[in-house]
């Protein structure tokens, strides 16, 4: 009969054999149990910004998988490059220390999402166009430094506000507003249930939308014609059930979230009608202004 301190369940062996957090070792920077909780979109940015390509049709098991070993792959080269810089000795000691003082990456524990040296790493129009889309206005004399401030606030102060709903999808808010927005139940999460057959819901959140679309067989397009400035114009699915339009031009989920999140729009839509039958319902509204 096995003993208590075995090698059975209760000895603690497993919780040492696999550890949270990160499993790789040598790569101590990398917390695979942090990326496992970015969202899909966060996950895709930060691919794109390490150069890696292909993301918009990828599931989020793949994109996590990708991430990790961008990450590893990234630790590799730089563990190569400080090798052959051995002989600095006391130089390499000093710039440890001053990275133990300010390590690298997230200096706030409690805003997991909100990396700050990614955030320094992009270009001021970048900057411009992420605080646009949070509804942050009077960007255009700001300097770099400030636009970086700017942006780090904003992403806090909404890790603060949605905390007590981890998934997200908050509604967003402005003098444009329907009635429709304020009688529809907020969806947050894929967990999220309507609270009866034909329900109205509202959400922002990329993943609830995505998954709603794709049940539906919905491709992500674009009203041909109304493009501007090379980017994506009006925004709708195309349903199979529906026939094919002519009309609408397809494009990538990337494509189509960056629009969603650049113009600040609200994802109106139904799961079911009210006799239970799946339903295409959905409009696209902007607090704002109208979005046709």
């Amino acid at each position: 009969m096995p003993t208590k301190n075995g090698s059975g369940r209760g000895s603690g062996s497993t919780a040492t054999t696999n550890p949270p957090g990160n499993q790789t070792p040598n790569t101590p920077d990398i917390n695979e149990s942090e990326i496992a909780r970015l969202k899909v979109d966060q996950l895709r940015d930060r691919l794109r910004r390490r150069g890696v390509s292909g993301t918009a049709d990828m599931r989020k098991d793949d994109l996590v998988k990708a991430l990790v070993k961008a990450m590893k792959d990234g630790a590799k080269k730089s563990t190569s490059a400080r090798a052959g810089g051995s002989s600095r000795g006391s130089s390499s000691s000093a710039k440890k220390s001053t990275s133990s003082a300010n390590p690298p990456g997230n200096q706030t524990p409690n805003t997991p999402d909100v990396n700050e040296s990614e955030i320094a790493r992009l270009k001021v129009d970048e900057l411009r166009s992420r605080l646009r889309a949070r509804g942050v206005s009077g960007t255009a004399d700001m300097q770099k430094a400030d636009l970086v401030k700017a942006l780090v606030k904003s992403l806090r102060d909404d890790s603060g506000a949605s905390s007590s709903s981890p998934g997200g999808g908050g509604v967003r808010k402005g003098p444009q507003n329907s009635r429709s927005i304020k009688y529809a139940q907020e969806v947050t999460s894929v967990d999220d249930e309507p609270e009866r057959p034909g329900r109205s819901l509202v959400t922002t959140d990329h993943e609830v939308i995505r998954r709603w679309a794709e049940a539906r067989k919905g491709v992500p397009t674009t009203v041909d014609g109304t493009e501007h400035d090379g980017h994506a114009g009006v925004l709708r699915f195309d349903f199979p059930s529906n026939g094919r339009e002519q009309r609408l031009r397809e494009i990538s989920w990337e494509e189509w979230f960056r629009t969603f999140d650049e113009r600040r729009l609200n994802f109106i839509y139904q799961e079911e009608r009210s006799d239970g039958k799946q339903s295409n319902f959905f409009r696209l509204e902007s607090p704002d202004r109208e979005d046709g």
